[in-house]
C-alpha cells in the first residue's frame, strides 16, 4: 500500500508562485507515474501535469509555459519517492483542490488534497 502525503497549498496573488509536494511511502517499490489533479466545482476534475518513471512529462494546455513537475528518483534512505509541482505566473482560475497520485502495479493511490487559492 502507497501513502501519499501533499503540502505546499495556500493563499497567492494573481502572478504568484506555489511549490507543492508530494511525499509517497510505504510500498513505494514499482511506483511507476505520479502526478497531480486538481478539482473544481465547474470544471470537476482535471489532469494537470504527470510523470513517468523515465522522466516523460504531461501537462494540461491549461498550465504549460507555467507549471512545471519534477521527481526525485533516489531518496536517502530510498524508504520515500516525492514529486514536486512548481506553479509559475499562478492565475485566479487555478484555484482548486489539487491531488496527488501514484500508480504501481495497475493501481492508483491518492493523497488527501491541498488547496490552492489565487487571489488579489
Amino acid at each position: 500500500q502507497v501513502q501519499l502525503v501533499e503540502s505546499g497549498g495556500g493563499l497567492v496573488q494573481p502572478g504568484g508562485s506555489l511549490r507543492l509536494s508530494c511525499t509517497a511511502s510505504g510500498s513505494i517499490f514499482s511506483i511507476g507515474a505520479m502526478g497531480w489533479y486538481r478539482h473544481t466545482p465547474e470544471k470537476q476534475r482535471e489532469l494537470v501535469a504527470a510523470i513517468t518513471i523515465g522522466g516523460s512529462t504531461n501537462y494540461a494546455d491549461s498550465v504549460k509555459g507555467r507549471f512545471t513537475i519534477s521527481r526525485d528518483t533516489i531518496s536517502r534512505d530510498n524508504a520515500e519517492k516525492t514529486v514536486y509541482l512548481q506553479m509559475n505566473t499562478l492565475k485566479p482560475e487555478d484555484t482548486a483542490v489539487y491531488y496527488c497520485f501514484a500508480d504501481r502495479l495497475g493501481v492508483r493511490s491518492w493523497g488527501q488534497g491541498t488547496q490552492v487559492t489565487v487571489s488579489s
